[in-house]
């Protein structure tokens, strides 16, 4: 092969006859590494050592016999079968040469340009005979085809590697009209070289991504990933380069990693919040010609906490009344804090100024305002004005930075003056009184004063709320609490009433005070037996026996304690079946004498005994223990104490006598009903005509007389002691509260002393706490009910110009019939 028959296989088919390999020479090489793209399809015997070398290194020469060079191309793949083996096939780049050892038949070469496909030929075709090429596998007659003569096999389509990489087929010669195989079938494959004809591919973009601000340069923000469905293997078809195409000088992104980097120091929340930077993927290594790819990332900077709360002005000022409840609002401050979130809570507190806890300052949540509040009640005649510093702190300093998290502002505050209501020296009172003290015992004090620089008068009244029973009184100048009824410790040991205080020049500013009396014990009350006791003595006891414990209970309370005394009543201090004795706790024991009690004899004993106190004066009560005659077993355990020991000897058991007594109970029941049903008679039947009409003439014309004109003033209210000193519940509403009436005062002795009982009544009224408010609207133009019966009236229908027809009246029967006619004439005679 010459080099002029290798530059002419770049326009056409080259058949080369059976040429000496020897004949290959260097000049051969030169030639064909000039060649673009050379395919050369052969049926050569070669064996399976297969060397490639680069174009641009030719063969040792001379070149070692027997060598022939198969250059491959990108699209092509030549088929080597050694002699009695299946083929084996032969690929490679562009870039090398392939050398084959062993003889070596070129029988036909074909030009890339020119070819569409690899050659199939065989020896049996010499030309004449009668042959055909048959293909079959992957893609057979769909995407690859073979003429049937020259063995030649053409692509259907556009091949696409991203789809499938390689196709295996088989060839086969048979006989054109028979179609009987001349050879046995050769497999070969095609593979499918890939080109760059796919661009990079951001699957998971758009991206987002976050960094805390004030970053160092070269923190990682975050990392994107591209793909290229090119062929990783072959070529640069799929070495992806990655570069930032938006988001300088802020972020850089890494080449191969594709890492994206902090590139500028400082980045500040508080400047910027969020960036777009773009991010290109090149195929290709990057250079030229590659295909390209982009995406988005969104970068948002996080807040730290790199900022101090900051007072929107250095000072405030406020006027807050000096009435303000404890715990309102008396003034908001605000720190603002350039941060977001828990970086910019802030905590307020005052640090000067306040060195008597009067004002309190805390957090809104919400709002993050200091909200200031009054602690302790403000005195404007003793402080006026108070100058506070405030400082305001973040709740969570970031470590890194340096700080300071705090800012401080002057709050002043003027105390202004309040129309205060009168102030008790204490909120609360104990008292103390002794029971049964008389009336008009002073109690105790209460005192209370105007705060105001005025310094009012203060008026004191007692809450008749809190005193329904009208035990106390108060002067309403000087405060001082009497008796106005006596106490009695054991009904109630305490007493707790409200004393109002007023100014007298503005009765709206009221305050109250609690005042607990509490009532002192007197010894009042003698000693009792602490239960009924009754006690039961067998027949068979024992002189000395204990019959009955015996405890007393005293309503009275000493401070010293309970002592009580017992003994028996002097006439039986010399008693000859019983005795008591001391038991040094409050009690005692009633001990038998003898042992001869018989219940024939007496069935019940009565003993009574003094109990006396401990108490100044000592007071004193005699009590009766009962003491039963019972038949006991001889273990001592009462067996019967009631009227069965009498009928027992006359030989009747318990249950005849219940029998007996049942039997009487019914005789009874029996003579009872039969009294009463004789004693009862039958009321008479009363028989009503109902036209039994008597002929009464009775008189319709009175007038007055009515329900109301009957009721008249009666001046015996007058004389009433109740009515006129006691306390008359109001008729006109339901009162809320119930009184306990009080005992009349004394009347005059001829009639009623008008005045005093006005005086009273206007007391009463003062004081009536179920009385509606002074400046209610009343009525007082009520003229009564009116009278319940209707007119009988007949002037209308005397003077009424309408017939009146009267017949339906002797339908009634002959009374009304008279009637009848004294309307006929009446009409007749108005005609006349």
């Amino acid at each position: 092969m010459t080099p002029s028959d290798a530059v002419r296989c770049v326009r056409r088919t080259l058949t080369f006859m059976e040429q000496d390999p020897n004949a290959v020479t260097q000049d051969l090489f030169a030639v064909i590494a000039s060649l673009s793209r050379v395919v050369y399809s052969t049926d050569v015997r070669v064996p399976y050592c297969v060397t490639p070398r680069g174009i641009g290194s030719p063969p040792p020469a001379p070149l070692p016999s027997p060598y022939a060079p198969i250059i491959t191309s990108a699209t092509t793949t030549a088929t080597a079968a050694p002699h009695g083996k299946s083929p084996m096939s032969l690929f490679s780049n562009v870039n090398h040469s392939l050398f084959c050892s062993a003889p070596t038949r070129l029988r036909r070469a074909v030009c890339a340009d020119e070819f569409s496909g690899p050659q199939l030929h065989t020896d049996l075709d010499v030309g004449g005979k009668n042959i055909k090429y048959v293909l079959a596998g992957e893609g057979a007659g769909t995407i690859f085809a073979i003429n049937e003569l020259t063995g030649d096999i053409h692509a259907m389509k556009r091949l696409d590697r991203e789809e499938k990489a390689e196709y295996t087929l088989t060839a086969q010669v048979v006989n054109a009209d028979t179609d009987e195989p001349l050879e046995p079938p050769s497999e070969f494959i095609i593979k499918v070289q890939d080109i760059n004809d796919n661009p990079p591919q951001f699957i998971e973009g758009p991206y987002r991504a976050s960094v805390p601000e004030m970053s160092a340069v070269g923190a990682p923000v975050t990392r994107v990933t591209a793909t290229d469905a090119d062929d990783p293997v072959y070529g640069n078809s799929a070495k992806l380069v990655y570069s930032i195409l938006e988001g300088q000088p802020y972020f850089s992104v890494d080449p191969n990693s594709a890492t994206i980097k902090i590139a500028l120091h400082g980045m500040d929340r508080e400047m910027r919040e969020e960036y777009l930077v773009v991010i290109q993927a090149k195929d290709m290594g990057g250079h030229m010609g590659g295909l390209s790819g982009t995406t988005t990332v969104t970068v948002t900077l996080t807040d730290i906490n790199d900022n101090p709360p900051k007072f929107s002005k250095s000072l405030y000022e406020f006027v807050i009344p000096e009435d303000l409840p404890i715990g309102k609002m008396g003034g908001k401050v605000k720190a603002n804090d350039r941060d977001i979130g828990d970086n910019a809570k802030s905590t307020y507190s005052i640090i000067e100024g306040d060195e008597q806890g009067t004002f309190e300052i805390v957090t809104d949540a919400q709002t993050q305002e200091g909200i200031l509040r009054v602690k302790k009640p403000l005195d404007f005649e003793s402080k006026r004005a108070y100058t506070l510093k405030v400082e305001a702190s973040n709740v969570r300093p970031e470590p890194s930075s340096s700080g300071p998290f705090k800012d401080t502002a002057t709050v002043k505050i003027v105390v202004e003056d309040s129309d205060e209501p009168p102030f008790f020296s204490k909120p609360v009172y104990l008292l103390e009184v002794n029971e049964n003290a008389p009336i008009n015992t002073v109690v105790g004090t209460v005192t209370a004063r105007d705060p105001d620089s005025s310094g009012s008068q203060v008026r004191y009244f007692i809450d008749r709320h809190t005193d329904l029973e009208r035990q106390f009184n108060i002067n309403v100048d000087d405060g001082k609490i009497t008796l106005a009824k006596p106490l009695d410790r054991e009904t109630d040991m305490w007493h707790n009433i409200t004393v109002t205080a007023t100014e007298v020049r503005n009765h709206s500013q009221i305050s109250r005070a609690i005042v607990a009396i509490r009532v002192m014990d007197i010894n009042d009350n003698a000693p009792e037996f602490a239960t009924e006791y009754e006690a039961f003595l067998c027949e068979n006891g024992k002189p000395g026996q204990v019959i009955q414990t015996v405890s007393a209970v005293d309503k009275d309370d000493p401070i010293q304690g309970h002592y009580f005394d017992y003994r028996l009543v002097p006439e039986m201090l010399n008693n000859p079946n019983f005795t008591i004795k001391n038991n040094q706790d409050n009690s005692i024991s009633v001990l038998a004498k003898h042992d001869t009690f018989r219940r024939q004899k007496q069935e019940m004993y009565f003993l009574p005994i003094i109990v006396t106190d401990n108490g100044n004066p000592p007071m004193s009560s005699t009590n009766t223990l009962t003491i039963r005659v019972c038949g006991c077993s001889k273990e001592g355990i009462v067996q019967s104490c009631n009227v069965e020991a009498y009928v027992l000897p006359i030989g009747l058991s318990m249950g005849a006598l219940i029998a007996i007594l049942a039997c009487i109970i019914l005789l009874l029941v029996i003579v009872v009903l039969f009294v009463t049903l004789r004693r009862h008679k039958n009321e008479p039947l009363i028989i009503k005509d109902d036209e039994d009409v008597r002929e009464n003439i009775i008189r319709y014309d009175d007038e007055g007389g009515g329900e109301e004109d009957t009721e008249a003033f009666d001046i015996a209210t007058l004389q009433n002691p109740d009515g006129i000193n006691g306390y008359l519940p109001r008729k006109d509403i339901k009162p809320d509260l119930q009184f306990m009436p009080r005992a009349g005062q004394h009347s005059g002795p001829n009639g009623v002393d008008v005045d005093e009982f006005i005086n009273v009544r206007l007391h009463e009224a003062d004081n009536d706490p179920t009385a509606p408010p002074y400046d209610s609207i009343q009525i007082y133009g009520y003229e009564g009910r009116g009278s319940i019966a209707g007119s009988l009236s007949s002037l209308e229908t005397a003077s009424s110009d309408s017939d009146q027809n009267y017949d339906y009246l002797r339908e009634w029967g002959p009374r009304f019939r008279r009637l009848g006619e004294l309307y006929s004439v009446g009409e007749s005679d108005r005609e006349t």
